[in-house]
């Protein structure tokens, strides 16, 4: 087997592995696991995850997703917590400690503190008869086989699992808590995913001139206003109200000329698409771009009650990242 072989199928073998490893802790899931969910719901502490080496790494990603999907979090490094760092936790906050044996000596010097200081304790481990497992009032149990090290030595699969198990948690409080769209928003207001969560049509389209021509212009001041206003389109409201009929683009107008033998005397309402596509200023800017990309249109006309308000253009999207 030559060397590109021999690497792809290694690859190959180490995701097969830790995806057969996450898909057994699906059958691990059980009363231990709904116990641990409902008591950090019922805590009016925070939950505090610790662990050491690459758990820890592992304890700081879990923190993060917890914080981000409403559940308050901290991490402690558990070579520090019996450096000082104890003094974090709180009597009202939950503790769930991730060991892959679960008899690390900084483990087993930290748990008597944290029974000690009367916090609740979860044990995440690969090994329940351990003395973390044994001292914990939950354990969520990250079993595996081996490590995909060929070794078996390097954290690999452990991890792998211990950071599924923690995905699993936090969607489940997610969902009891019943953290909705706008919660999420709230706690990512930057960057794209942030503006496609709460940036509105509203919040944009105003910049925009508003191209709009009256049902019965002509075929100058059509193209005056498509061309002055630099949008490419100019909407067709009806004579004397700014009720939306119609839209001219600069298709429609290259579309007019082999339509029409001559263009003398041409109005809007011979040339316009009639019951265009729009969107109102309360929905997502997110929306707006994917009717966009339905539709495979560069602009889309903004409404209120019917009535004409502006346009939002695919420019202003990519302006803002949402592209």
């Amino acid at each position: 087997m030559n060397l590109l072989n021999n690497i792809i199928q290694t690859a190959k073998n180490v995701l097969q592995l830790e995806a057969e490893a996450i898909a057994r802790l699906a059958d691990l899931v059980d009363e231990n696991f709904e116990g641990c969910v409902n008591a950090i719901l019922q805590s009016k502490g925070r939950v505090v995850v610790t662990g050491i080496g690459k758990s820890a790494n592992i304890a700081s990603k879990i923190v993060a997703t917890l914080n981000s999907t409403g559940t308050p979090a901290i991490f402690m490094h558990a070579a520090d917590a019996i450096h000082g760092d104890l003094g974090m936790i709180q009597p009202d906050d939950f503790v769930i400690c991730i060991s892959k044996s679960g008899n690390t000596p900084e483990i087993k010097v930290l748990v008597p503190l944290l029974k000690r200081k009367g916090s609740k304790l979860a044990a995440m481990v690969s090994s329940t008869d351990s003395y973390l497992a044994q001292c914990a009032d939950f354990i969520l149990n990250a079993h595996i086989e081996r490590e995909a090290c060929p070794h078996n030595l390097a954290p690999t699969t452990s991890t792998t699992a211990a950071l599924a198990l923690g995905d699993a948690l936090a969607v489940c409080l997610l969902e009891a808590r019943g953290f909705s769209t706008a919660d999420f928003a709230g706690l990512h207001p930057g960057g794209s995913l942030g503006k496609r969560l709460y940036l509105t049509v509203g919040d944009i389209y105003r910049q925009n001139e508003a191209p709009n021509v009256k049902e019965n212009a002509t075929l100058k001041e059509i193209i005056i206003e498509i061309s002055s206003k630099r949008l490419g389109a100019t909407a067709v409201v009806q004579d004397g109200t700014s009720h939306l009929v119609g839209i001219i683009t600069d298709g429609d107008l290259r579309r007019m000329l082999n339509k029409f033998d001559s263009i003398d005397g041409i109005r809007a309402s011979d040339i316009m698409t009639p019951a265009p596509l729009t969107i109102s200023p309360d929905q997502y800017a997110a929306e707006a771009l994917a009717i966009m990309q339905d539709k495979t249109i560069t602009q889309l006309i903004v409404t209120e009650s019917g009535n004409f308000a502006g346009f939002i253009h695919l420019h202003d999207l990519l302006k803002e990242g949402l592209v």
